[in-house]
């Protein structure tokens, strides 16, 4: 977890739209501390040039021909757990939502996002945080109510048992996408504290990353 922020931020796109592409390359290339290392028009090709050419970030489109990108970033994530993948989507869809992070996502924004947040939230999954969307946040706040009251008793990983009650009270901040700061003034404990909280919930729980570590906690 301890991922050093790198001098440039070298960011994959993967996105089957010429102007979309053209458009986030625009973005990305002309702002300081941040360069567009590949440009991937499908998911295979995106599947065979990344791990070729691993970047620090992948921006990836939801809806692709062919291999869509819950898909590809299942295939991606088992040949490189620990690569942030940031996905992009026109749709508000709380089913796409889950479908990518179950897949392994790491963070969830409409393609509406002004530039700045984006460039903010690249800045934030490299820290090991988790950007989501207003919108896309609500939707996982939704989640999380009609879980609580659903019917069924959900079946938590055992080893959820082997943490501890602040590491617990750290997985949930962390299974609502609250970001280490956040976490941090929460529960008023420093920023490294959070970090070391978060190493140690990965090691029990045996995830790389934030979505796994949820996933376990929600039992799914």
């Amino acid at each position: 977890m301890n991922r050093k922020v790198p001098k440039t931020i070298q960011v994959a796109l993967v996105e089957d739209e010429p102007g979309v592409r053209a458009n986030l390359a625009s973005i990305i290339d002309n702002s300081p501390g941040f360069k567009v290392c590949g440009i991937y028009s499908d998911g295979l090709l995106a599947l065979k040039g990344i791990p070729a050419n691993p970047p620090d970030v992948v921006l990836m489109d939801i809806n692709m021909p062919g291999l869509t990108g819950p898909e590809c970033v299942g295939k991606l994530k088992n040949l490189m757990p620990n690569l942030p993948v940031l996905m992009l989507t026109v749709y508000d869809d709380s089913d796409q939502v889950f479908k990518s992070l179950m897949a392994g996502a790491t963070g969830y924004l409409l393609k509406c996002t002004p530039k700045d947040k984006l460039l903010a939230a690249i800045n934030e999954i490299i820290e090991g945080g988790a950007p989501m969307s207003r919108q896309i946040a609500r939707s996982v706040v939704q989640f999380f109510q009609e879980l609580k009251h659903a019917p069924t008793v959900v079946q938590r990983a055992p080893e959820i048992k082997s943490l501890t009650d602040r590491e617990e009270q750290v997985l949930q901040h962390l299974a609502k996408g609250y970001a280490y700061k956040e976490i941090a003034d929460r529960l008023n404990i420093s920023f490294e504290t959070v970090r070391t909280y978060v190493r140690s919930i990965y090691e029990k729980l045996h995830v790389h990353s934030r979505t796994e570590a949820t996933l376990k906690y929600l039992g799914r």
